[in-house]
């Protein structure tokens, strides 16, 4: 009987990046975030109708955008913009946004530690996805969180 879910995918929502340029994206986000290719599928034109990778244990998809595909689906930089954050924790956020903009990122935020307990950067791929980088650097409580929203709407 074949599994319904497959092996290693159970509970998992899986990030399915469309993209113009998969295959340079491919490359790019191995560079930048460390990502393994564990599958391609290229097709006759030579765009990647499908193809996986694993970023620190998370399994992102990604492919071309079909040229036909508009809207909702389009890839970010035919939209204008994107309403998809990829979110990762690293063990060096600083060392992790250098890495990215050596291989090509914007630097959207500067490393900066936050009043969550998080060190947190954002960076944008060449290919029009953004990425929070985050390393948690202290524990804080419901109530000194909630202290530094209240801290934070009164000025």
């Amino acid at each position: 009987m074949v599994n319904p879910i497959p092996e290693g995918l159970e509970g998992r929502i899986i990030p399915y990046l469309m993209i113009d340029g998969a295959a340079d994206a491919i490359d790019f986000y191995c560079k930048a975030f460390g990502a393994t290719e564990r599958f391609r599928l290229p097709m006759p034109d030579g765009k990647v109708g499908h193809a996986e990778i694993v970023v620190n244990g998370a399994v992102v998809y990604l492919a071309d955008a079909p040229d036909d595909m508009d809207g909702d689906m389009a890839n970010p930089t035919k939209l204008g913009g994107s309403t998809v954050l990829m979110h990762q924790y690293v063990a060096n956020v600083d060392a992790a946004v250098e890495r990215a903009v050596e291989a090509g990122a914007t630097l959207l935020r500067p490393p900066e530690d936050q009043f969550y307990g998080d060190r947190a950067a954002m960076v944008a791929d060449p290919f029009g996805h953004h990425w929070a980088l985050h390393t948690h650097i202290r524990d804080v409580s419901d109530e000194e969180m909630a202290t530094a929203v209240a801290e934070m709407t009164d000025g």
